[in-house]
């Protein structure tokens, strides 16, 4: 019997993957939370051997913070995080944050319980990883570029970016100049505006 705990923060979700894991007798929902900042409570609580983590969840609550912390405090509990959105920078850090698979919402349900039962039997999955488009002849962004877009679209200020990456700032302003040129803009507003309202980086979560 796998138990279950559901974080999200749509209540027709929790619903539908309630409903859904019923059908089965070796799946059961032993608890359902709309915000992350109590997951670790119900982990305690509950005791599930798997979280099914959305990442963006009631109150503003990111389900990567929350899905480290449970990490930390029972590291034999499986996450498994899922969003909806395209945000290009969510399975990587989903992965740092040691989750043990990374699912987009799109995905059937038949597809959420193999990944729940592959992960239970000790196995991983994440797919591959999204790139934010380009110039023509440009080199994708690397991790480091794409980390220092993500918290320059947060609004953390350049001192503060360099200490969090252990660089100098000159090694910062040169990743900047690089991805604002492999991006076609002259301006880093201008950037920041275009990768925020496209979707590909969310500041918020």
């Amino acid at each position: 019997m796998i138990r279950i705990l559901i974080v999200d923060d749509h209540a027709s979700i929790r619903d539908s993957f309630r409903s859904a894991f019923e059908q089965y007798d070796d799946l059961k929902v032993v608890g359902s939370v709309a915000d992350a900042a109590f997951a670790l409570f119900f982990c305690r609580d509950k005791q599930p051997d798997l979280v099914l983590m959305d990442i963006c969840t009631a109150g503003g609550t990111s389900g990567l913070a929350a899905t480290e912390k449970i990490k930390e405090a029972f590291p034999a509990i499986k996450v498994v995080v899922m969003t909806g959105f395209d945000e290009v920078t969510y399975m990587p850090r989903a992965k740092a944050c040691g989750a043990d698979a990374f699912v987009e919402k799109g995905q059937s349900m038949t597809f959420f319980i193999q990944v729940i039962r592959d992960v239970m039997d000790g196995k991983s999955y994440f797919p591959e990883q999204k790139t934010i488009p380009v110039q023509p002849g440009e080199a994708p962004l690397t991790e480091r570029e794409l980390e220092t877009l993500r918290l320059i679209c947060e609004g953390v200020s350049r001192k503060e970016i360099a200490e969090r990456m252990c660089i100098s700032e000159n090694t910062l302003y040169r990743h900047i100049q690089s991805v604002t040129k492999k991006m076609g803009f002259e301006r880093t507003g201008e950037l920041v505006a275009h990768v925020i309202l496209n979707g590909w980086i969310n500041p918020r979560y």
